[in-house]
């Protein structure tokens, strides 16, 4: 019997804390084997042979040392659609194959994505006194989920939020102000929210720079979420090679994230997040240099969640069960 976990599901079993602890577990567990693959495609339009307004992705394989599970994840990235992310994350017995729970992966990706990039931050941004001001470009739900992260691991006394929909943005710094207790304001304006803070957060759809080396406070730090995949753009060259450069794997980030699309090498990346977790490299080194966390997502991070939901609904009987195989 497969266990089916919906959204509901997994915002009911899945805590903030616990999750970040999973993420760090995974982030400095030995590199797993065989290599994290992204697999990508345009979709035509509907009679034609143009690209049609969807892509196609997958993940393969979730692997984390002593996890006895995998997980693959197929996506449908409409950018147009709300949800713009629908698919599942297949949970696979490591063993023999049997096919655990499908859990829903737009709730698993935007958990997963949105923590992770909060372990990020805090590790790279300034101690939380010299940073106090956080800018969010990007009102969706992925940049409400760094928040959620980063507040668990740090105080920051104001928040600075944009985005192309007003009211989107101002609903955004609404909640947000109501549930952190700290003074929200909104700004159309990306370089303008940029300048103004210690902590800039980019999670959107961009094709074209949004910030420029100009745009950042010496001593910022920058968190671009939105660079995921070929054409996807959210920092311009010249401020990528202006910082402290990580990402979360260097091969994905050359084909699929920031360091490819901006035509830049592997030599300008300082590193990944998980060579700073282990100790391999030093994070920030200097207070005054610019820091810069692109990541492309890792197929391990959806097992490190998909398992713990999935261990924590067997255990609470959450979910419902099907059986593929009647």
């Amino acid at each position: 019997m497969t266990l089916l976990l919906s959204r509901s599901d997994l915002e009911l079993l899945l805590d903030v804390r616990s999750c970040i602890e999973e993420l760090r577990r995974g982030f400095t567990a030995p590199p797993s084997e065989p290599e994290a693959q992204r697999v990508r495609t345009d979709l035509p339009g509907p009679g034609t042979d143009l690209p049609g307004p969807g892509t196609a992705t997958a993940l393969i394989p979730g692997l984390v040392s002593g996890i006895p599970a995998y997980t693959v994840k197929v996506n449908a990235k409409f950018p147009g659609s709300r949800p713009a992310l629908r698919g599942v994350v297949c949970l696979h017995d490591l063993q023999s194959g049997v096919l655990l729970a499908l859990l829903d992966s737009a709730t698993v990706t935007a958990w997963r994505t949105g923590l992770a990039a909060a372990l990020g931050t805090d590790v790279l941004a300034r101690a939380p006194e010299h940073a106090r001001t956080v800018a969010v470009i990007g009102a969706g739900a992925q940049s409400g989920l760094v928040l959620s992260g980063l507040a668990a691991l740090r105080r920051w006394d104001r928040l600075v939020v944009c985005d192309l929909d007003a009211t989107r943005a101002q609903a955004f710094a609404d909640a947000r102000a109501n549930d952190d207790h700290r003074p929200a304001a909104v700004t159309a304006d990306a370089r303008a929210a940029a300048r103004q803070a210690d902590i800039v957060v980019l999670a959107t759809w961009s094709r074209s720079p949004l910030l420029d080396q100009g745009d950042v406070r010496p001593g910022a730090h920058v968190t671009s979420l939105g660079a995921d995949e070929p054409g996807k753009v959210e920092l311009s060259p010249a401020l990528l090679k202006s910082g402290r450069l990580i990402v979360d794997d260097t091969r994905l980030a050359l084909t699929s994230g920031a360091l490819g699309t901006a035509g830049l090498t592997a030599a300008d990346a300082a590193g990944t997040l998980g060579d700073i977790l282990r100790g391999t490299i030093p994070g920030r080194t200097t207070d005054t240099e610019t820091t810069i966390y692109t990541p492309v997502g890792l197929p391990w991070q959806d097992l490190a969640l998909a398992w713990t939901a999935y261990r924590l609904a067997r255990e609470s009987g959450t979910g419902h069960h099907f059986d593929f195989l009647t």
